[in-house]
């Protein structure tokens, strides 16, 4: 059963922005390890990276008001082996799943050169 549903568009441009302006301490607080080194093998790093953003900020949109004290790091977007996008929650983003009896999370995440974009929905087996 669904449980929720979140969507998120972003301009590349600005990622581009944060980056500049604040570099290591915009990605620190944004990402994970494991995330930037992802993205750090791509032609256009801030491309993939906005893309991911946005696939975090629909997580959140998704979970609705209830994420106080859940961080952008605390979901972690990565890939699996066939490539298809993946959420990995950590600490209050996974007691939230965990309170919520959620059994999944689907994403589907999207850049161009301007734009990302991403879909979050929340699963719960009833």
């Amino acid at each position: 059963m669904i449980i929720g549903t979140g969507i998120d568009i972003i301009e590349v441009s600005r990622v581009k922005k944060a980056l500049d302006m604040w570099g290591d301490k915009f990605l620190s607080r944004v990402f994970t390890k494991r995330e930037l080194s992802y993205a750090n093998k791509k032609k256009f790093p801030h491309e993939n990276l906005a893309a991911r953003f946005a696939c975090k900020e629909a997580v959140l949109k998704a979970f609705g008001d209830t994420r106080v004290g859940i961080n952008l790091k605390n979901i972690e977007v990565l890939n699996d082996s066939k490539g298809k996008p993946e959420v990995i929650l950590h600490e209050e983003a996974m007691k939230f799943a965990n309170k919520n009896k959620l059994n999944k999370i689907i994403v589907s995440m999207s850049h161009t050169n301007n734009y990302a974009i991403s879909n979050a929905i929340l699963w719960r087996n009833e």
